[in-house]
């Protein structure tokens, strides 16, 4: 069964120096834009990251720092990757809790605006695992009774996740085909942030979700506690949980 779009959806991959969201850089992504009407759109881009790659890294995805050398650094490829990206839905395996952050990180480094509020996010891996707990390649033989040549290839696993879904879509008739639906479906939380550091309560207001504070309202600490706004903007937060306390706290400046 075809996944039901009303706008344009980006399955991506990324490949990486390691798994600190913060720290770490890209060094491949690909993307597979699927419009409404089945036409779909491929990229698969190397990335300098201006770091070396571990050799742990290596043994994953074969990517070394020769194959990097030469090629752009995200910023200079991060515009490209925005324009691609603008009127897209998100659509990943594990993209909620590693790709979507990571990307994201990457845009604010490079000084790139995209709003992530816009989108609806699917995550391919949580359907997956509420329904057959394993590893893409698992699933990809599962539902598409095929090996996975390739992986950790950002290019074959950005196909390989785009062709589970469809045959998730086959296989499972209480899942809907909509956007709506895979992306409330695949959410993992009621995140504020890319990273769960802040949530939203039954009542739609921002709480931590740790720490000393975890449970209250953001602001209303940020009313008791200023300095606790300017401790998490000079600690190691992803930018995106930055940006959402920042809003926050300018929304609920001189109330």
């Amino acid at each position: 069964m075809k996944i039901q779009l009303t706008r344009p959806i980006a399955f991506f991959d990324l490949e990486t120096t390691g798994l600190n969201i913060v720290s770490d850089r890209i060094v491949e992504i690909s993307i597979l834009k699927v419009m409404p009407n089945g036409d779909e759109t491929s990229i698969t881009r190397r990335v300098n990251p201006e770091m070396p790659i571990p050799e742990e890294s290596t043994a994953i995805h074969h990517i070394t720092d020769a194959d990097v050398a030469n090629q752009p650094t995200f910023k200079e490829i991060a515009k490209e990757i925005a324009q691609l990206l603008d009127d897209c839905d998100i659509a990943g395996y594990n993209s909620n809790k590693f790709d979507v952050p990571v990307l994201a990180e990457e845009f604010s480094r490079a000084d790139v605006l995209f709003d992530w509020s816009k989108r609806k996010f699917v995550d391919v891996q949580v359907l997956y695992l509420k329904k057959e707990p394993r590893t893409l390649s698992a699933a990809y033989k599962f539902y598409c009774e095929k090996e996975l040549e390739g992986a950790h290839g950002a290019d074959a696993d950005t196909k390989a996740t785009y062709e589970v879904l469809q045959a998730q879509l086959d296989k499972y008739t209480d899942v809907k085909n909509t956007v709506d639906f895979l992306s409330e479906y695949t959410h993992h939380t009621n995140n504020a942030d890319f990273a769960g550091r802040i949530i939203f309560n039954d009542k739609n207001q921002e709480i931590f979700n740790f720490g000393k504070y975890k449970g209250q309202v953001v602001s209303e600490v940020f009313a008791k506690d200023s300095g606790y706004y300017n401790w998490m903007m000079n600690g190691e937060f992803l930018s995106n949980t930055k940006q959402v306390i920042t809003a926050i706290k300018l929304r609920t400046f001189g109330k």
